[in-house]
């Protein structure tokens, strides 16, 4: 697979993931998502 193209699945897998977090989260509250939470998905990505 083309360095590109894995990318690419990486930016749309990460992008689905951030979209399901955000709806799990808002069906269970209608708070914002906590910072923590938040600096724990960008450490998460930044691991790969």
């Amino acid at each position: 697979m083309s360095e590109r193209r894995e990318d690419r699945r990486k930016a749309a897998i990460e992008k689905q993931i951030d979209e399901n977090l955000k709806r799990v989260y808002e069906q269970d509250s209608t708070e914002k998502i906590p910072p923590r939470f938040l600096e724990l998905l960008d450490k998460l990505r930044e691991q790969g």
